[in-house]
């Protein structure tokens, strides 16, 4: 009898779980998680459908193929164990000989600048928490090799089928993750105190009159010299006080 025949144990786990927990995290039933939990955001720029031959990402993010069945599938996870669950993953494809059916795990990330007291600072933020990417042909073998990996909660489908990302949602999210400059992270809106911290008006604060997410720019307004006067600064030159 080969692994593939046989029924694993579910056990009941507690949240939250340590990193020494990981090793044995428990497999447990199928669950039916809505694909709303992973919506792609809508992308303000015209994005180009993929193209079969379109080389991507120097990493190996391969565009989605229809012609051999192979597609990209949400996997769920549990959150702040996605590199975890990619290594456990990438472990059981080869002892379990299944490079010919699973080809890819993608953990999508994104560089994101925030201001904290003044300094900035870059980090690498997860575009999904809690999702990975799996590109695969699926099949009984291929989901059961994916579904009972340590750490996978399930499929992001309707029912028990696992549904594939639809081409240009695989575009968007791989646009995102090229994006060669950093998305800078937004904590102030419209009407909130701020801190200018960067040129002619550095350390005036003032009050927050538009957010320009397009042009990364905001609008102050200062007072100066008695006045209200509005000041247009970038993002990275304010922080909320």
């Amino acid at each position: 009898m080969n692994e593939f025949d046989q029924e694993e144990e579910f056990q009941e786990t507690r949240e939250p779980i340590t990193p020494e927990e990981t090793e044995s995290l428990p497999e447990q039933g199928d669950q039916d998680i809505p694909a709303v939990d992973v919506a792609i955001p809508t992308m303000e720029v015209d994005i180009p459908a993929l193209d079969d031959s379109e080389e991507i990402l120097a990493g190996g993010f391969e565009p989605y193929q229809e012609g051999d069945g192979r597609a990209w599938y949400v996997v769920h996870c549990y959150s702040g164990y996605e590199n975890k669950v990619r290594h456990n993953l990438e472990q059981r494809i080869e002892t379990m000989g299944m490079k010919d059916k699973i080809f890819d795990i993608v953990v999508p990330t994104e560089e994101e600048i925030e201001v904290k007291e003044g300094k900035r600072r870059t980090v690498e933020r997860r575009v999904f928490p809690g999702y990975i990417l799996v590109n695969m042909i699926l099949s009984e073998e291929s989901w059961y090799v994916v579904r009972n990996t340590p750490g996978v909660t399930g499929f992001v489908g309707m029912g028990n089928t696992p549904t594939p990302l639809r081409p240009e949602e695989v575009s968007q999210i791989i646009k995102r993750m090229e994006a060669e400059a950093p998305r800078i992270k937004v904590t102030f809106k419209s009407g909130e105190r701020v801190r200018i911290v960067d040129g002619p008006f550095n350390d005036f604060r003032g009050t927050v009159s538009e957010i320009d997410m397009e042009r990364a720019k905001v609008r102050v307004m200062v007072n100066f010299f008695g006045r209200e006067t509005p000041v247009e600064l970038d993002f990275l030159q304010v922080e909320k006080t």
